[in-house]
């Protein structure tokens, strides 16, 4: 018990500080895998086929995808351990440590597998065609299978993250990025095997990640317990009521970025090749608000289990003031950077236009995205899983193809993005409005619990009619 009050260390300190060694420890992990992928495009560019980056960019749609299935399953074991953590039950922690990575292996390999048989008919219907659409299954072949092992990493740094050790999650993924760096260029350039070869160093990256996830849980944490099928029973619920909407919401938004690819690929494959370096510049970039969607879920869980609601209600607020002042740094290094981005990646024409109005004027508007992220972090931990669908899907849905069809219609390709980011800042206002009743509905239910609030309450009330 002492052990397990012990590790819940975000029920006590600094909010803001909290939110900020976590976030910026698990962006290091973060944007080595992005950083990666940003090195794959440069070196795929240097090979001056502009269909390859094209390839590149339509298998990303379908990898955001298949990793966004990871991602729910991920959010589900985090907020399940947090939780278990603030309330000082460290068995029970541990069992739902076990078994959400065990159905997370489960889930990811059969959902792997009905990608893989269809993975021409995804590429296809995003806009890819002939060679390109031949590159981009070939490029996915290869990746797709590896699903169950990014699952176990992804979910190994969640439990990780629960637990508050956000630099031994950070190292996982730092691992997996040097093997990804030190393989690409010699598979791409010294093999000669171009798409195939980054395809194969991200396959290894992922087996490196999900190892050096495991080994910490298992030295430091007490490692898992033997499952059994009446364990495997009791979680099966609590798993699949956070997994599920979680996965949901996250599906959201690679079919909404689909949609925009499909869009965008009507003014060409360069229009495309030109969002294939935006779609990897953003995470490099904004690392720290991916990382804090998942940084700042288990400091309101363990918040939330221990019962400290103004603590959940101030994190929610620092978590809004920490991206605002991310995004605007951020994105005043995107505008310096310009000349080095269109030299880097030998840019003219349509991809020159929009990767320029991405790197500063439009890059702020992703503030709106970090509202998101936040928002949907607390749902998931506060007990309200659907509202993140609800808040993604019409984020991706309603609130992408008449602003996309739009921004098309009256300024072309850049359209595309303008359209996609007001979009996205109209759901955030409606993300807004739902957290802030979900952490009223909350301070009132506690307080209707609390008999000493409830005198308090119609103590106060006497005094006033007096």
């Amino acid at each position: 018990m002492a052990e397990a009050q012990a590790q819940a260390k975000f029920t006590q300190g600094n909010l803001f500080r909290h939110i900020s060694v976590m976030s910026l420890t698990a962006s290091v992990g973060l944007m080595a895998v992005f950083l990666v992928d940003f090195v794959d495009m440069i070196f795929i560019s240097m090979l001056g086929k502009a269909e390859l980056a094209a390839a590149v960019g339509y298998a990303g749609a379908i990898l955001f995808f298949t990793t966004s299935f990871g991602i729910g399953m991920a959010i589900a074991a985090g907020a399940l351990v947090a939780r278990a953590l603030g309330a000082g039950q460290a068995e029970e922690a541990r069992r739902r440590a076990t078994n959400s990575l065990i159905y997370g292996v489960i889930f990811g390999a059969i959902f792997a597998a009905t990608v893989w048989f269809n993975l021409a008919f995804l590429a296809g219907l995003i806009g890819a065609t002939g060679e390109t659409l031949d590159l981009a299954v070939h490029y996915l072949s290869i990746i797709v299978p590896s699903l169950p092992f990014l699952m176990i990493g992804m979910i190994g740094g969640a439990i990780l993250r629960a637990h508050g050790d956000a630099r031994r999650a950070m190292m996982a993924t730092i691992w997996g990025g040097l093997v990804n760096a030190v393989l690409d260029p010699i598979l791409i350039f010294g093999l000669d095997l171009e798409l195939t070869g980054a395809a194969i160093a991200s396959v290894c990256a992922r087996i490196v990640i999900a190892g050096t996830a495991l080994v910490p849980l298992i030295r430091y944490y007490g490692g898992f317990d033997r499952p059994t099928v009446s364990s495997l029973s009791i979680d099966i619920r609590p798993i699949l009521a956070i997994a599920v909407p979680a996965i949901l919401t996250q599906l959201a938004t690679p079919i909404g970025q689909a949609y925009v690819t499909r869009s965008m690929a009507e003014f060409g494959e360069e229009a495309v090749a030109g969002m294939a370096i935006i779609a990897r510049m953003t995470p490099v970039g904004f690392g720290i608000i991916f990382a804090l969607s998942g940084a700042i879920g288990p400091i309101i869980g363990q918040n939330a289990g221990a019962g400290l609601n103004d603590r959940v209600r101030a994190a929610f607020r620092d978590g809004l003031l920490f991206t605002a002042i991310v995004v605007v740094v951020v994105s005043g290094l995107f505008f310096a950077a310009r000349p080095a981005i269109q030299m880097l990646f030998q840019l003219d024409g349509m991809a020159l236009t929009l990767v320029f109005l991405f790197a500063g004027p439009l890059s702020l508007m992703f503030f709106f995205n970090g509202v998101i992220f936040v928002s949907n972090a607390a749902f998931n931990n506060l007990g309200h899983p659907f509202y993140s669908t609800i808040v993604n899907w019409g984020r991706n849905t309603l609130g992408t193809i008449p602003f996309v069809l739009l921004g098309a219609a009256w300024f072309g390709a850049p359209g595309v993005l303008i359209g996609q980011y007001v979009g996205g800042a109209v759901f955030a206002l409606v993300a807004l409005l739902l957290t802030r009743r979900v952490l009223s509905a909350q301070t009132k239910a506690q307080a209707e619990a609390d008999p000493f609030a409830r005198q308090s309450r119609l103590f106060s009330l006497l005094h006033h009619r007096r």
